[in-house]
């Protein structure tokens, strides 16, 4: 979603501030601007509609500079893309204000604001903050006061900055419901929505827990709880770097990021797997006894994580543990049944997805047995929240359209499913069998990828589809769910997924000549089948695009093919991913999408 930096130092900030949100741009965005405090006591504003680089020749044609400056890209969600609605809003020359999130009373307030004699140039939420914010400074006469004393009206989801031209020295920051992190530096301190926009001036990090407000100076950062009680809260210091999300020789991110998959598949099993047998201990201490209390799992989670949730079910209740998946954003809104022994797990690449934050919030009153998240981001909100974290240590995933961080995904629930199968009498045979071809994992993506021409080569036959059906059987099907996604976020054709089996309660209706058919087929109980409902596609003229084992023996008639080989069973659904991924990314390609920033998407939905 949108992103927020800010700076006060003894130099020009606004380099600092270009920069920050040049590294948020992956977020999804539709506007930019910033604010600064000049030598003069002036706040000067810029704001564009379109792209960071739009703002930057705004600034070319007209330089400003100063000390203390806040800066934001814009998600739309109150008010259409526009540079009146665009952040930073202001009221008057009082106060300038970046906001993520949704407030939700913000007609109530903008009403009682109007009755004050306040006029609003925008649409937004955010402007109604601004004018609270300038209405109690002029009573209270104190920044930090105002925030304080703002934030108890506020409705809602929000990680706020705040400078105003009359405090050079301070800037007053408040979250709640959206991340916010404070970067650490000598003489001169940051913050931001992301670390990531950071690493280029600090790899010194605290972060701000729910309900907190900050003061930031130069020298000296004072942070209070949600009680106004002063609080310290932990520095962290971050591995990351500032070239940790470059693309390299890579034409996209994304396409870095398919190819990572090797390396941080190994990554996130190293330390967790050692001669033949699976390392509880690796996740944490207290994991232990929530694996011996469980009983049933409730996975919770949304888009991408979701599908992983979905084999995960199939996995879990291979091995004797009861598993439901339910997506995030309807989880609050129904009565939740908890069985004796459930935990709730959640997953999310960032750990800051609201719906899934939300839920865990909800599911804390409901008798789970605890709370587990599989999650990319060590300092989110969802690992501090939950009781016991895997990570999935997939780095930085930069492109919306997350790849990396679902296939980690998939290997960390491998892993969860291993502890909890030594719980319903897995044997050490057994056991070391599937470490086995854990192993194995990373070098069998490693092969997949040498497809990738040939791959390119059948994303051809899609450059001019407006639509696709993807087909797959069990734990195939949350894995067509899967790359039906990809390919409609990144390519804009409309793509659907549905178990094989359903061809013919309706789908097989659209099948025609102009409708390609994905479909994998590993070398599974189920293949026949499959092979059986593909034959029903070929009758009705449709063309099919196939992705097989080696073993597997195709009798159909006008069909692509690409075969994997050395496809171990119980893994076999995270390596058949990567080449559909590659299929979405060169389709993409093909059409001339953006495929790092798909329109309308963000790449951490951190509002409802």
């Amino acid at each position: 979603m949108c992103g927020i930096v800010g700076a006060i130092a003894q130099r020009n900030v606004v380099p600092i501030l270009m920069e920050g949100l040049a590294r948020l741009e992956y977020r999804g965005y539709d506007s930019a601007g910033l604010a600064v405090r000049e030598a003069n006591g002036r706040l000067a504003r810029i704001r564009a509609v379109g792209k960071v680089a739009r703002l930057r020749e705004l600034l070319q044609e007209r330089p400003i500079e100063g000390a203390l400056g806040i800066a934001h890209t814009r998600w739309a969600t109150h008010g259409m893309p526009a540079e009146r609605n665009a952040h930073p809003h202001m009221s008057g020359e009082r106060v300038a204000i970046v906001h993520n999130g949704i407030i939700e009373n913000h007609n109530e307030l903008r009403d009682r604001l109007k009755g004050l004699g306040y006029v609003f140039t925008s649409d937004t939420d955010t402007e109604v903050i601004a004018h609270l914010l300038a209405d109690l400074l002029r009573r209270e006469g104190d920044l930090l006061r105002a925030v304080q004393l703002v934030v108890r009206e506020l409705v809602g989801a929000y990680a706020l900055a705040v400078v105003s031209p009359d405090d050079p020295d301070r800037m007053v920051v408040a979250r709640s419901g959206s991340p916010l992190v404070i970067g650490l530096g000598v003489g001169e301190h940051f913050i931001a929505s992301d670390v990531f926009a950071l690493l280029p001036v600090t790899q010194r990090f605290v972060f701000l827990e729910e309900g907190d407000i900050a003061e930031i100076r130069r020298d000296a950062v004072r942070i209070f709880d949600v009680t106004g009680a002063p609080v310290v809260r932990p520095e962290r210091v971050s591995q990351l770097t500032a070239t940790t999300a470059d693309k390299g020789p890579y034409r996209h991110y994304m396409l870095k990021e398919i190819f990572e998959q090797p390396t941080v598949i190994g990554e996130t099993l190293e330390g967790r797997i050692h001669q033949g047998r699976l390392l509880e201990e690796s996740f944490g201490h207290e994991a232990r006894g929530l694996f011996d209390r469980t009983q049933g799992v409730h996975i919770v989670a949304c888009g991408t994580s979701y599908h992983a949730g979905l084999v995960a079910r199939y996995w879990l209740e291979e091995v004797g543990i009861p598993c439901s998946v339910e997506v995030a954003s309807e989880y609050r809104y129904r009565k939740v049944v908890v069985p004796p022994g459930t935990l709730f797990l959640t997953i999310s690449q960032s750990g800051e997805t609201a719906d899934t934050l939300a839920a865990l919030r909800a599911a804390r009153r409901m008798g789970y047995v605890g709370a587990l998240t599989i999650c990319n981001v060590p300092e989110s909100s969802l690992t501090r929240e939950s009781d016991v974290a895997i990570m999935t240590r997939a780095g930085p995933e930069i492109g919306v359209a997350s790849t990396k961080a679902f296939t980690t995904q998939l290997t960390a629930l491998r892993l969860l499913t291993l502890a909890l199968a030594r719980r319903r009498g897995m044997t050490r045979e057994q056991e070391q069998a599937l470490v086995e071809e854990l192993h194995a994992l990373p070098r069998q993506v490693e092969v997949v990828l040498e497809l990738n021409e040939a791959i390119r080569a059948m994303a051809e036959a899609f450059a001019d589809r407006k639509d696709a059906l993807f087909l797959g059987r069990g734990t195939f099907y949350p894995i067509a769910l899967e790359g039906a996604l990809k390919m409609k976020e990144i390519s804009y054709i409309h793509a659907e997924a549905y178990p094989a089996g359903e061809l013919k309660h309706g789908p097989l209706a659209l099948v025609d000549a102009d409708m390609p058919v994905i479909c994998a087929l590993p070398n599974d109980h189920l293949l026949e089948k499959v092979l059986s409902n593909l034959q029903e596609v070929r009758a009705r003229g449709g063309e099919l695009f196939l992705f097989s084992d080696k073993a597997v023996r195709i009798e159909l008639d006008r069909y692509q093919n690409l075969t994997l080989s050395d496809i171990c069973p119980s893994t076999a659904p995270i390596t058949y991913s990567v080449p559909l991924q590659l299929l979405a990314y060169h389709v993409a390609v093909l059409k001339g999408t953006d495929v790092d920033q798909p329109r309308n998407l963000a790449k951490s939905v951190t509002v409802e």
